[in-house]
């Protein structure tokens, strides 16, 4: 059957505090009784969320309401605050990852980290990389792009070429997509209408400078089944084949492979698209817990296209070979899983 891994779930700490000492952007979250909070950016609400971003009880309990084995913990995206001073961002991505090394270590045989580090700031990065690495984490999530950076610059090869080195795998997640002002409806649109695109933008960015070529044992997971990509791959190497080649040295669906696809897509036929244009083995379960449009019990929607068996392996393969199967699964789920590395090196 093979264990339901939810590889894209996101935590809120349950208090963040205000300083006036930071830059006038830095996030702060504000709790209301036990169960409320409001996450306050430049001093406005940004989002409200309940005790189910910190509270390992309350998810646990959800988890098996909604049949799944381990959620792979990450930070709230807007908290990755690329756009703040590096000093700001660095202590704020320590900030996250103890949140989430206590959570992890509450109940490790549920729960595996995902952490952050200050993305505009490379070689702070590459450094904070060193902590992520210690805290045994899979890897680190950031934006679809770096404060307007695209993924694809130069300046973030060192960022990948470290990650690489580490074994640590990079979750991709849209954040301030473009094109919000076009829908002229408000931002509210964003999360349903702007992220697909946002990720195929990101997506693109990464194919024409080669990063999966270029750093082919770094693992990339595109949130929200990659978006729009696998929808404008027949584009992609059409004009691949009229030259459009930027760095790749394959065709776009086929260096697309290599990238890692959760399953938040709501609908079945859009899944087994996904699975048709980039393969069956580097698709893994994802919800979006604990927010609104999160995909609730996502492991049964993914099997409705996908082999379990093959879900998890797959999940497995993503979070590394160095994690340790008997911790996050137990003796008797480890029996039956293959081994880290068996199937994705």
């Amino acid at each position: 059957m093979g264990a339901v891994i939810d590889i894209h779930t996101h935590v809120v700490p349950p208090r963040l505090a205000a300083d006036a000492g930071r830059d006038a952007r830095w996030p702060s979250v504000e709790l209301s009784g036990d169960d409320q909070a409001a996450v306050m950016i430049g001093g406005k609400v940004f989002r409200k969320v309940d005790a189910r971003s910190w509270d390992v009880d309350r998810r646990l309990s959800d988890m098996h309401g909604d049949g799944t084995d381990v959620q792979v913990l990450s930070p709230m995206p807007e908290l990755l605050s690329h756009w703040l001073p590096a000093g700001d961002a660095e202590y704020l991505a320590d900030l996250m990852n103890e949140q989430i090394a206590a959570m992890v270590a509450r109940a490790p045989r549920n729960f595996a980290g995902i952490g952050m580090v200050c993305a505009q700031d490379v070689p702070r990065a590459v450094s904070q990389l060193r902590k992520v690495k210690a805290l045994g984490f899979a890897g680190i999530e950031i934006g679809t792009h770096i404060n307007g950076v695209a993924l694809g610059s130069d300046t973030l090869l060192p960022l990948y070429e470290a990650a690489e080195a580490m074994d640590l795998g990079i979750f991709v997640h849209p954040l301030h997509p473009a094109g919000v002002e076009r829908i002229g409806s408000g931002p509210e649109f964003a999360a349903v209408a702007a992220f697909p695109l946002e990720t195929a933008l990101a997506s693109v960015s990464l194919l024409a400078a080669g990063i999966p070529e270029r750093f082919p044992r770094l693992r990339i997971l595109l949130s929200h089944g990659g978006g729009a990509l696998s929808w404008i791959l027949p584009r992609l190497d059409v004009g691949w084949s009229l030259g459009l080649k930027g760095q790749m040295k394959q065709a776009p669906s086929e260096v697309a492979r290599r990238f890692w696809y959760d399953t938040i897509l709501y609908d079945t036929a859009s899944l087994s698209y996904l699975a048709d244009a980039v393969g069956r083995d580097h698709i893994i379960v994802g919800s979006d817990y604990p927010f609104t449009i999160m995909q609730k019990q996502p492991g049964a929607f993914a099997a409705r296209a996908l082999d379990r068996a093959a879900l998890t392996a797959n999940a497995l393969g993503f979070l590394g070979r160095d994690h340790d199967l008997t911790r996050l699964l137990g003796p008797a789920e480890t029996d039956r899983e293959p081994k880290l590395g068996a199937r994705h090196g």
